[in-house]
């Protein structure tokens, strides 16, 4: 991780079964990375909707959240997320208040250099169809009072990324924060048609050019919830990802930025993805000679060492690499 990757979000459960909690197998994480690589900035996961801070992930944090702290909907039942994970109520204060020093510690004790939030944006829809509209509003109101409270507690010189940069409150979010992931690109429901992509890479162009980082979670045409797919060999998932590489990492570039970043996995853990490398990240790239050029559902874009063609419509893609001179 160290040698390929300098820009790291370490995720729930870090370790949890072996130093008996998250934060401390955070910190001892961060510590090993940061021998081998003093470069790396390392971001602290925080879900700032669901509670990820339950006995499962072995957060320290679970035992100084406040009592009851879980959204309800208006007959009194907790909203679930997939049936079993509770949503904070980020409209009480004292919620807000605990989650943002959790983010404090993590800057200032356990060596974080910030937080990456994840889950900003609405609740699924199965979960808004037992929310009124005031609450859905007072909800997205609270994310936007959340962000605020913790960038005054991390202070200026700390990332504060959030995950969600396609849903609701993208412009008053990232007055706050730093930069924001997307990650369906390219794949699920919610991001794999080719209007979708467009709008994309239209959105990774726009919040991109403003200076802001942008991480793109881009996948191979599967991930770890489709079961059918992880009973394959991880040696045949391994090398269906790098025959279908291309056609993400060209839908990235075309609309790549200083600070964008491209994830290339099929999920989360260390067997699903997580540590491959390929060989397009070797490539000699070098600075764009202009913006992508669109024509109907075609991208062209031209680098220094490569030029990129994507067709959204097809879903073929051709990067040709050129020599060093």
């Amino acid at each position: 991780m160290a040698r390929h990757f300098d820009f790291i979000t370490i995720e729930k459960g870090q370790a949890a079964m072996k130093y008996g909690n998250t934060e401390d197998g955070f910190i001892v994480a961060a510590r090993e990375i940061r021998k081998r690589n003093p470069r790396a900035k390392i971001l602290f996961y925080w879900n700032a909707s669901l509670d990820s801070s339950a006995v499962r992930w072995g957060y320290k944090a679970a035992r100084t959240m406040p009592a009851d702290a879980y959204l309800r909907d208006s007959k009194g039942r907790l909203v679930l997320r997939r049936g079993s994970v509770p949503n904070y109520d980020l409209r009480r204060p004292d919620v807000r208040a605990w989650w943002s020093d959790v983010a404090k510690k993590a800057v200032t004790e356990y060596g974080a250099d910030g937080i990456f939030a994840d889950a900003m944006g609405d609740p699924p829809q199965a979960n808004l169809k037992t929310l009124d509209e005031q609450t859905v509003i007072a909800l997205r109101a609270a994310r936007l009072a959340l962000m605020e409270e913790t960038r005054r507690k991390i202070g200026p010189h700390k990332l504060l990324v959030y995950n969600g940069l396609m849903r609701e409150n993208r412009e008053r979010l990232l007055r706050v924060a730093d930069g924001a992931m997307i990650e369906h690109f390219g794949h699920f429901a919610n991001g794999s048609s080719k209007e979708q992509i467009a709008e994309a890479i239209a959105t990774v162009q726009a919040v991109g050019r403003t200076g802001k980082i942008v991480l793109v979670k881009a996948w191979p045409g599967f991930s770890y919830r489709e079961r059918e797919a992880m009973k394959k060999p991880r040696a045949e998932l391994v090398r269906l990802a790098r025959e279908r590489i291309a056609f993400p990492l060209a839908c990235f570039l075309v609309a790549a930025q200083p600070y964008s970043y491209f994830c290339y996995t099929w999920g989360y853990r260390e067997k699903l993805g997580t540590f491959e490398w390929y060989p397009e990240f070797d490539k000699p790239l070098g600075p764009p000679r202009g913006d992508a050029i669109r024509a109907g559902w075609t991208f062209r874009r031209e680098f220094a060492h490569a030029s990129v063609f994507v067709d959204l419509k097809s879903r073929a893609a051709r990067i040709e690499w050129r020599a060093e001179r």
